[in-house]
């Protein structure tokens, strides 16, 4: 029983949270999950909706079967779904179904990359590499500088759109950092690249799971033009994602993939197109995915997700209040506050690598949390301020264990119960590091600092 009665939990709605899992002692604990950045467990009414809908299953379109109608009308409404958790205008904007976001930036990398035959992507240094890769393949890409905090510095912003006026051919930046938490004001960096001349796409794997969003209408200057997001970092895993774009972008030329479900008509001599989504959803498409999705954004929009926010916020607050008492830990970002953010803690004990840290967390504490960089290897090594020349001798050495940071991420079931249980470890851990070393050891390369690790 939790000790924090005035907290809502929402366990009983969540899959997996009463397993326990063995510790290294030999003894069975219920696992804490904080590791949701990376991926959520799925609802029960995900679950409950896949069960249900799987004796109707059937091929989407085209099909003249009673269960292919059901199927390919069930497909089309969750596009409504999506259009209504995210307020999207319908009439401008098209929702693609894919496999995640990182499918998805690809997808739009793709399509911009061969329509504009190079130019600027304008990016940040805090983004996950799906959001940094994509566009090096077909643009030179431009990066927003940080501040001290690590967060995207403003004023360099515009002045990059403004240095590059006319040559930048999209802005891409995350909605939220998967590293800091740090929440990005989206309409804001939408306003001064509509003011610019370009339009903008946001990554919104970690924003959309823990944050209401808005992409206002296309006539506003604060209009969110393209837009990306993962079901399983919403707590839908089963391999579906969502692009969401004007629907100009993709009427004209060929699909990324193309084969079955793109055409009209095909010949030996031409072919025509099929209509914008369905000319980018190649093959059979994941309709038990969209299902899991579907379900998973009606339950969240039942919760509220002002309210899932503030619970998940009030979490991050009572964490960074225990660990900010606890001798040489140190945290990246705002250490301090919840202002701005998502769930989203990275820490690192001075003179314990990252990962005896998660290691120790999970098989004495069956604490769940990631270490490492996060796929975020430049914004790692801009708040861990490690130089060119440190990372030249991971180049060289490959086999060289990585810096990086521990990092802990809160869902909506999440208690304050086991943030004390995992806090109360890692004072633990912060008080008996050389037992630690020697029982997990890890050899890792020494930077100048042992704050690094």
């Amino acid at each position: 029983m939790d000790n924090y009665p005035n907290q809502n939990n929402y366990k009983h709605l969540v899959e997996g949270t009463d397993i326990r899992i063995p510790l290294s002692n030999g003894r069975y604990t219920n696992e804490i999950n904080f590791d949701n950045a990376a991926t959520t467990p799925p609802l029960k009414s995900v679950m409950e909706a896949i069960n249900n809908f799987a004796p109707w299953y059937a091929s989407i379109h085209r099909g003249t079967g009673y269960k292919s109608k059901l199927s390919s009308e069930f497909y089309e409404n969750a596009r409504k779904t999506i259009a209504k958790f995210i307020m999207m205008d319908m009439d401008y904007s098209t929702v693609i179904f894919v496999k995640n976001s990182t499918e998805a930036l690809n997808k739009i990398a793709h399509k911009l990359g061969h329509e504009n035959k190079g130019g600027i992507v304008l990016s940040s240094y805090m983004e996950h590499h799906s959001n940094d890769l994509p566009w090096r393949k077909y643009f030179r890409v431009k990066y927003i500088d940080l501040d001290t905090n690590g967060k995207l510095d403003i004023q360099d912003y515009e002045q990059k759109l403004r240095l590059y006026s006319g040559q930048i051919r999209l802005v891409a930046v995350s909605g939220a950092s998967n590293v800091t938490g740090y929440k990005n004001d989206i309409h804001y960096l939408a306003r001064l690249a509509h003011k610019y001349g370009t339009k903008i796409l946001i990554d919104g794997a970690q924003l959309i799971p823990h944050s209401p969003i808005n992409m206002q209408p296309a006539y506003d200057n604060e209009h969110i033009d393209y837009l990306v997001f993962s079901g399983h970092k919403i707590y839908a895993p089963f391999g579906t994602g969502v692009l969401i774009a004007p629907k100009k972008t993709f009427k004209h030329g060929p699909p990324t993939y193309v084969g079955g479900g793109t055409v009209k008509i095909v010949t030996p001599q031409y072919v025509m197109w099929d209509d914008v989504p369905y000319k980018e959803e190649a093959g059979t498409p994941n309709i038990m995915g969209v299902v899991a999705l579907d379900a998973a954004l009606k339950t969240l929009n039942r919760l509220d997700m002002h309210h899932l926010e503030e619970m998940e916020l009030s979490l991050t607050q009572h964490a960074l209040n225990k660990l900010n008492k606890i001798k040489d830990v140190i945290i990246y970002g705002n250490s301090k506050n919840c202002i701005d953010r998502i769930g989203i803690v990275t820490f690192n004990i001075k003179g314990l690598h990252h990962s005896i840290v998660a290691n120790a967390l999970s098989k004495e504490a069956g604490v769940s949390v990631r270490s490492g960089c996060f796929c975020a290897q430049p914004y790692v090594q801009k708040l861990l301020r490690i130089s060119h020349k440190e990372m030249d001798a991971h180049r060289r050495n490959p086999n060289l264990p990585h810096p990086g940071m521990v990092r802990i991420s809160f869902g909506l079931y999440n208690t304050m119960d086991e943030v004390d249980r995992c806090i109360d470890f890692i004072a633990k851990l912060a008080d008996n590091k050389a037992y630690y070393q020697k029982k997990y050891p890890c050899h890792y390369f020494e930077l100048s600092s042992s704050a690094r690790y």
